[in-house]
């Protein structure tokens, strides 16, 4: 016979288990309810249930002998057919350490040569956080440690209350990274839209530094349009930091694009940008991304070939370049709807691709990214929540360094949505929860604290072991619900884009952060185009 609790009762577990009152008593010793639970979770140094940087690497879609064989097709094609487009300064560079052209033009890279470079490549570089953030959110890639980043420069954003899309705006990216500042399972952030409204290029490169760096410490990656963007913007870097030589002694940024046209072409802009960034030693933050059924094979082995081949292509000029020089070997396959030729970010192939990439990265023992959480939906909804949480759970089990996109992307790249941020950093907790799996130690093992409650009082809400771990073991959620259907109806029966959107207007009506010291401020005013107004960047905007 079951045994009857003491006292009356006041709640019930999931599975029916009926809670003392005894256990309302021990846990009212927790210290204020979840306002004291979300200060200690964001205590500096208090225990955490995830972090940046846990480890994954479990799921593996690929064996050995497949990865060997995807492998030698790849040094095939580059030794062969090689990459289409070089340019005279890639040329001047290479023909003169072992590459050479064929019949075509082509660029070829001899199998020897590409072994060699692997063998000699960056396996580590570090991303730095400023100020309170560092050094929790820097961000070392390499190995298998996970983090969670933005990207994408969608070219529109969401809007809530009409459900529509409109052009992405300046003072949108300077809200969407202090939002993002908010939101902690988020680790690097990327440029999330485009300023559409800022038209001349190198202003808007400026500016959409200013504000990403005005709105967030973290770690940032961007791109810019153009080379020559590249030094005012290391200056830039420097006003930022105190002093002349800091940002290449510390990089906060990381930056680059898409160095390949596929199939097997180079593209001349950002081929320019890989030479300028190696010949500096900074990080090439590169993105190769060919779509599976249009400009890459439609079986996925084959779309990994040619992708493998096109990555190892910049590597090679990296460290051609300049050896030793880090890069981001970043496979970003994507896949076709082949029944539209539509890009397709939230199918399972695309999900089962990104992690095949990753584990090719690992294979090369080099720090790698992906783009994963890349929703076709055009709202946050159930299709958003499952095409997102199947392609970041299995980019971060594969062991992903940067798993990119990974919050507030919709429409396949088109979109960004401040609900979705909010969303998925809820999301991206979970999936971190599972990357860290379960440790099993004599003291978790729990024998001790099995022993007592067996005998009395026959639950473990209370048990000292309890309240010691139930911030550090276990994860809330931010915006989901886990309160019973009556709770939720007396609250208004609000759906989860709905308190999504809640959490949006908090944040953005009172968080207007300028992580930029004022006179560096003024300083860097005067000397850049900066187009986003100190006025827009003040709760006297009025704006949220």
């Amino acid at each position: 016979m079951a045994r009857k609790p003491k006292g009356p009762l006041i709640g019930q577990l999931d599975l029916g288990r009926q809670v003392p009152q005894r256990a309302k008593e021990r846990s009212g010793r927790r210290g204020g309810g979840r306002a004291a639970r979300v200060a200690q979770r964001q205590e500096k140094g208090a225990p955490q249930a995830v972090r940046p940087g846990l480890t994954g690497g479990a799921f593996q879609p690929l064996s050995d002998p497949d990865i060997a064989r995807i492998h030698e097709a790849a040094l095939d094609l580059l030794d062969t057919i090689g990459i289409g487009d070089p340019t005279d300064e890639l040329n001047e560079i290479v023909l003169a350490k072992g590459c050479h052209l064929n019949e075509h033009g082509r660029l070829c890279f001899p199998r020897a040569l590409i072994e060699d470079v692997i063998a000699g490549a960056c396996r580590e570089y570090v991303i730095y956080a400023r100020g309170s953030r560092s050094p929790d959110y820097d961000i070392r890639a390499g190995g298998r440690r996970v983090h969670f980043c933005t990207a994408g420069s969608a070219v529109t954003t969401f809007q809530y209350e009409s459900k529509t899309y409109r052009p992405a705006t300046l003072i949108d990216i300077y809200d969407f990274v202090r939002l993002i500042d908010q939101l902690d399972n988020i680790h690097l952030v990327g440029q999330p839209v485009i300023a559409t409204d800022v038209k001349d290029l190198f202003a808007h490169d400026i500016s959409v530094l200013y504000a990403q760096i005005a709105g967030t410490e973290k770690p940032l990656s961007m791109s810019f349009a153009d080379r020559s963007h590249i030094k005012p913007g290391i200056e830039f870097f420097d006003l930022v930091l105190g002093g002349e030589g800091r940002f290449l002694a510390k990089p906060f940024v990381v930056f680059g694009g898409c160095p390949i046209v596929s199939p097997l072409r180079f593209g001349e802009e950002n081929l320019g940008v890989l030479i300028e960034t190696s010949k500096l030693g900074l990080v090439n933050d590169i993105a190769v991304a060919p779509q599976a059924g249009a400009t890459a094979p439609a079986p996925l082995a084959g779309t990994l070939v040619q992708l493998a081949a096109e990555t190892l292509a910049c590597l090679a000029v990296v460290n051609l370049v300049k050896p030793g020089c880090p890069m981001t070997f970043a496979m970003w396959p994507l896949v076709s709807d082949l029944r539209t030729g539509a890009f397709s970010g939230g199918s399972g192939e695309e999900a089962v691709l990104a992690a095949a990439a990753v584990q090719i990265g690992k294979y090369y023992d080099l720090p790698n990214s992906v783009g994963a959480s890349m929703s076709d939906s055009k709202i946050p909804d159930a299709q958003a929540g499952y095409e997102k949480g199947v392609t970041t759970a299995l980019a971060a089990h594969a062991g992903c360094n940067r798993v990119c996109e990974a919050a507030g992307m919709l429409g396949s790249l088109m979109g960004c949505a401040f609900e979705e941020l909010v969303i998925d950093n809820d999301m991206l907790g979970m999936v971190l929860r599972t990357v860290r799996g379960i440790e099993v130690t004599d003291d978790t093992l729990s024998l001790e604290a099995i022993k007592q409650v067996a005998l009395d009082p026959g639950h473990y809400l209370g048990h000292p072991q309890t309240l010691a771990l139930m911030e550090s073991e276990y994860l809330y959620p931010d915006v989901g619900d886990r309160t019973p259907p009556g709770a939720w109806e007396q609250k208004g029966s609000k759906d989860m884009l709905e308190r999504a959107h809640e959490k949006v207007v908090e944040v953005l009506s009172s968080h207007y952060p300028n992580y930029i010291d004022a006179a560096a401020d003024a300083e860097i005013r005067k000397r850049f185009p900066i187009k986003l107004p100190l006025k827009a960047m003040a709760a006297e905007s009025g704006r949220w």
